[in-house]
């Protein structure tokens, strides 16, 4: 199925208000750019998940085609998403984030590279996931989410087992889910949580080499500088057709 409209979302319920969120609404500051971006750009390469996300989401009508697709959550100020998609033209890339800055600069970069399989949505990335189909997703990219390091909000980690079962699921049979933090706590949290589901199988047996299609962001290279050593995890959702 494929449309005219770039950006084409359909009606679905909003969740419970009293969800936790995963996440802390951030708008910030933006240049004169910046606001440009989103005011032109985000009608055709974005949306809002609160207001127009209204009903199940069919990647292939909100690109066009139909194609492998990534789901990028909490894609920051875009940079590394925008390399990974022009490296990776034959899959599309749906990114998810709540810093609206991080949001004009991925539109930004996205009319000025010329990426036709990105779109950028703006809002909370598990209501975004509940609207997609199960199966629909080829990979899953969880990179350097809030590690939440403050005991009492851990229940607000995306790394938990009742997220990971919903990314899970949405994922096709071989499908990945990759997750990087340069917070050591919150690295070992997910590795027990990722190793303990049950349709999920560690691709390396604990930590991965780091791999080459991630980009090195400004984020990462600070953690680097402090010290903080950077973890990858990847896992693969068993794929119940070979046995």
């Amino acid at each position: 199925m494929t449309s005219t409209d770039p950006n084409p979302v359909a009606a679905r319920p909003p969740g419970p208000a009293s969800r936790i969120r995963t996440f802390h609404p951030r708008r910030g500051r933006m240049s004169g750019r910046q606001t440009d971006a989103l005011d032109r750009l985000r009608p055709t390469y974005g949306f809002d998940i609160a207001t127009e996300l209204t009903g199940p989401l069919d990647p292939a009508t909100l690109f066009g085609r139909r194609a492998p697709l990534v789901l990028e959550i909490g894609s920051g100020m875009g940079d590394a998403t925008a390399v990974m998609a022009a490296a990776d033209p034959g899959r599309d890339y749906l990114a998810v984030e709540v810093h609206t800055p991080g949001i004009a600069n991925l539109l930004d970069l996205v009319q000025r590279q010329g990426l036709h399989n990105v779109r950028v949505a703006e809002g909370d990335a598990l209501d975004l996931v509940r609207a997609l189909p199960e199966g629909s997703l080829d990979a899953v990219h969880v990179f350097f989410p809030d590690p939440w390091p403050k005991s009492k909000h851990h229940k607000r980690r995306i790394i938990q087992p009742e997220h990971v079962a919903l990314l899970r699921s949405r994922l096709v049979p071989g499908g990945t889910l990759h997750c990087a933090t340069d917070w050591a706590p919150y690295a070992e949290s997910m590795r027990e949580t990722l190793t303990a589901d049950p349709e999920l199988v560690d691709v390396h047996g604990g930590y991965a080499p780091r791999p080459a299609h991630r980009p090195v962001t400004k984020f990462e290279r600070r953690a680097l500088a402090a010290g903080r050593p950077v973890f990858d995890l990847v896992h693969r959702r068993v794929d119940a057709t070979r046995g």
